[in-house]
């Protein structure tokens, strides 16, 4: 007989197992949970502007209107993934924040290898891939909040257990589910994720900069040391991805060649600017 793997059914998330789970000092703590919101940045934002709120956490079970970065959305339905935000009260420059993206990142890929023991890898500056697949997505934003403080708020979409996406999307997203064909406890992979992201932003609140964070997320970069093709203000071109520099910026060694004589040089890419793409498929 023919047995068919199921996706598990629906189950609302426990929120004494997340807890039960941190060992953060701030993050996660207080946790709002939501059946359905616009979207969990917005509503992390407008509790961002009040007074406190350090490290809280708003997870939902089904987004409207999923944010995505460059203004894309993200298909998030009904209790089949991790759809959260958290709010950062944070005393960094505003110029350094776009590297929380990067951090957030390793957090997230660290997690999900923790808990599935699936091969996911980082493709700057924001994404997590699966076999050639983007199964979670990243965006950070900031804003002002009432007690002067730079609020950051950064928000996480990772696709856990859906069996088929829109057809737009077949290409390029996957799931855990699809992948590792296992269950996986989302109350689990949330508190991992947390735990790991407070211990790499201590680190990283050091210096402000990727300076002792830089090897570790290099050797998870899904393009380090292959040729990738940069899309920046409508014009593309090709290289070589060597890594980041300390600021989050990614390097790429290019060539350009000007009446029959080749130059190389390495080229500064930075964040929020382009979108990075392989030479084949999605990465």
């Amino acid at each position: 007989m023919d047995v068919k793997r199921k996706t598990p059914d629906y189950i609302g998330l426990n929120l004494d197992n997340i807890k039960n789970k941190l060992n953060t000092q701030y993050l996660g703590r207080e946790i709002l949970y939501l059946e359905e919101v616009d979207s969990t940045n917005n509503v992390a934002k407008d509790y961002g502007k009040q007074k406190g709120n350090h490290g809280l956490l708003v997870i939902a079970e089904k987004q409207n209107a999923g944010k995505g970065r460059l203004g894309r959305s993200w298909n998030s339905p009904k209790g089949s993934g991790i759809w959260m935000s958290f709010v950062l009260k944070a005393d960094i420059e505003p110029q350094n924040s776009p590297m929380l993206t990067l951090i957030t990142a390793l957090a997230v890929n660290g997690a999900i290898r923790k808990i599935t023991g699936l091969e996911t890898a980082i493709k700057w500056p924001n994404d997590v891939i699966l076999n050639g697949k983007k199964t979670c997505g990243i965006l950070t934003e900031m804003t002002a909040a009432a007690d002067r403080q730079e609020c950051i708020i950064i928000g996480i979409g990772i696709n856990v257990s859906q069996e088929e996406f829109p057809e737009e999307l077949k290409e390029k997203a996957t799931s855990l589910w699809l992948e590792g064909k296992r269950p996986v406890s989302r109350e689990e992979l949330i508190s991992e994720i947390l735990n790991q992201f407070e211990l790499y932003y201590k680190k990283f609140c050091l210096t402000e900069s990727m300076e002792v964070l830089k090897e570790e997320y290099d050797a998870q970069l899904i393009h380090l040391r292959k040729q990738v093709r940069i899309v920046e203000n409508n014009m593309e071109y090709e290289g070589i991805a060597l890594g980041i520099d300390e600021g989050g910026a990614l390097l790429v060694q290019v060539e350009q060649t000007n009446q029959g004589i080749t130059t190389t040089f390495v080229k500064t890419v930075l964040s929020g600017e382009i979108s990075v793409r392989g030479l084949k498929g999605y990465v």
